[in-house]
């Protein structure tokens, strides 16, 4: 199962943690910006340490939200 994350440009504060933990997927310019995909728990991971809670995740076969 591939994971789409989307980021919500009101909510993020560019802490920038999704980018330490997943800088292939994540940039963070003045907000966070999806920039590429990886593994699963990747993403996941770099939702879940975002502070403000501004990545949404969601499997990409069945639209679904997965996190938060």
């Amino acid at each position: 199962m591939s994971l789409v994350p989307v980021v919500d440009p009101l909510a993020c504060s560019a802490h920038g943690d999704c980018a330490v933990v997943a800088p292939a997927v994540f940039r963070v310019d003045d907000t966070a910006v999806v920039v590429g995909s990886g593994p699963r728990d990747l993403v996941l991971a770099a939702a879940e340490a975002c502070p403000a809670v501004a990545i949404s995740v969601f499997d990409d076969a069945t639209g679904r939200q997965v996190y938060p």
